[in-house]
C-alpha cells in the first residue's frame, strides 16, 4: 500500500509539472465554453431549443469535451512514452508492478477530468447564468460511466500503437469523431433525428442526452446508460486483452 501511494503521488506531481496535460485537461474545455458564452447570440432564449440558450446546451459539451480530451489525446501520450522509454519493463524488476503504475495514471487522468468538469460547471453557473443539474444523483452516474468509457478508449489506442508517434496520430484520428459525437460542433439535442440517434450510439453521444436530461431534472434514461456502460466494458476488456507492457 505504501509503494501504490508513492507512484500515485509521484504520477500526480509529474502532471501537475506537464503544461501542455494541464491546459488540453484542466483548461481547454472551459476556455472554450467562456468563448462562445462571450458571443451575444448564444445567451439569447430560443423558443425552438424549449426556451434555452445555446450556451446552456454548450456546458454539457464542455462536460464531454474535458473527458474525451483527457482520455484521447492527453493520457495515451503519457502511457506510450512510458512503454517506448522501458519504464514499465523495467518496473518488472521491483516491487512495484506495472499494473501500479498503469492504475495511477489512470486515477490521475481521472481526477484531473472530474476537477476540469467542475471548474466547466462552475464558470457556466457563475458567468452566465446556466443552471446546475436539477438530477445530480443521475448526472453523477452518467459522468462516471463516460469516465471510464473514455480512459478504457485511451488505453485501447495506445494498445494499438506502436510508438508515440503512432499514438498521437491514432488519438487524433478517434479523437475527432469523438467531439463530433460529443456535440462540439452541432449540441447533440440539436442535430437532425437520425443523425442524433446515430450519435448517441456512441459512449460519447449517449452521455451527452444523459446529461441534457439530468440537466433537466429527469433521471437519464436507461438506454443512454446502458450504451454508456455497455461501451466502457467493451473498452475496458479490449484494453486489458491488448494492452502490452513492451
Amino acid at each position: 500500500m505504501s509503494a501504490t501511494a508513492t507512484v500515485l503521488r509521484t504520477e500526480a506531481r509529474l502532471f501537475l509539472r506537464e503544461p501542455a496535460g494541464n491546459f488540453w485537461t484542466l483548461l481547454f474545455p472551459t476556455l472554450l465554453l467562456t468563448i462562445l458564452g462571450l458571443v451575444p447570440s448564444f445567451r439569447t432564449h430560443h423558443d425552438d431549443l424549449g426556451g434555452l440558450r445555446i450556451i446552456d446546451l454548450y456546458v454539457p459539451v464542455a462536460v464531454l469535451l474535458a473527458l474525451v480530451t483527457t482520455g484521447i489525446q492527453v493520457m495515451p501520450g503519457v502511457l506510450g512514452t512510458y512503454r517506448e522509454r522501458g519504464i514499465l519493463r523495467r518496473l518488472a524488476t521491483t516491487p512495484v508492478r506495472p499494473a501500479t503504475l498503469l492504475g495511477a495514471q489512470l486515477l490521475v487522468h481521472a481526477a484531473a477530468a472530474l476537477v476540469s468538469v467542475c471548474l466547466a460547471l462552475a464558470v457556466g453557473r457563475l458567468a452566465f447564468g446556466v443552471a446546475l443539474p436539477r438530477q445530480p444523483g443521475g448526472y453523477v452516474l452518467a459522468l462516471l460511466l463516460v469516465v471510464l468509457a473514455a480512459l478504457a478508449l485511451g488505453c485501447v489506442v495506445t494498445s494499438v500503437s506502436a510508438n508515440v508517434k503512432v499514438t498521437q496520430a491514432v488519438g487524433s484520428a478517434v479523437y475527432f469523431p469523438a467531439m463530433f459525437c460529443s456535440g462540439v460542433w452541432l449540441p447533440v439535442a440539436t442535430m437532425p433525428g437520425t443523425l442524433r440517434r446515430v450519435v448517441t450510439y456512441t459512449p460519447f453521444g449517449a452521455g451527452a442526452r444523459a446529461f441534457d436530461q439530468a440537466a433537466a431534472g429527469h433521471f437519464p434514461d436507461w438506454a443512454h446508460l446502458g450504451v454508456c456502460a455497455l461501451w466502457s466494458v467493451l473498452l475496458l476488456a479490449g484494453a486489458v486483452r491488448f494492452f502490452r507492457w513492451e
